[in-house]
């Protein structure tokens, strides 16, 4: 059986598009605030919630290093809510994304980030976990909660391994 590779690509706004939002400051200009002693980056991303009685909330992770290459051999999406990953610091980090394909993920994309990037997965969106690179890395979440069963899970039957192209 042959391997099942996928290329690390850069993260952009175009190439990320069909999967949520890529949350980089760059893409706005800022507005002036606090007398001239702050600048705000508005509307970076929307975070969507679904369901009765969901809310958006904001947590905090402390994820552990991956190295590549990688095996892929779970994805998962989250069905009544969009999830949003901003690093605390400019480390760049791995994003896997599948399109949805009749309800099952299909062939994985992988991104890395720019430094200071984050990302906002659209709702129901299949992706990797959060996947920092060479050292552990600290994130804000801005996801979902309440109640509903917003976990989906899938096992890929053999991975996929991801490599710098």
């Amino acid at each position: 059986m042959s391997e099942r590779r996928i290329a690390v690509e850069p993260l952009t706004q175009a190439a990320f598009a069909p999967f949520g939002t890529v949350i980089d400051k760059a893409a706005v200009a800022p507005r002036p605030m606090n007398a001239g002693k702050a600048r705000r980056f508005h509307d970076l991303a929307r975070v969507a919630v679904a369901g009765a009685d969901g809310q958006v909330v904001i947590g905090f992770v402390e994820a552990e290093p991956y190295t590549l290459p990688l095996r892929l051999s779970l994805v998962e999406r989250h069905p009544l809510g969009a999830q949003a990953f901003i690093p605390v610091n400019a480390a760049p980090f791995l994003v896997v994304v599948c399109p949805d394909e009749g309800g099952k993920p299909g062939r994985p994309r992988a991104f890395l980030t720019a430094p200071g990037q984050g990302v906002c997965y659209a709702l129901g969106t299949w992706h990797g976990v959060l996947t920092p690179l060479d050292r552990p890395q600290d994130f804000w979440v801005i996801d979902r909660g309440g109640p509903g069963v917003n976990l989906e899970e899938h096992p890929f039957d053999e991975p996929w391994i991801i490599a710098h192209a």
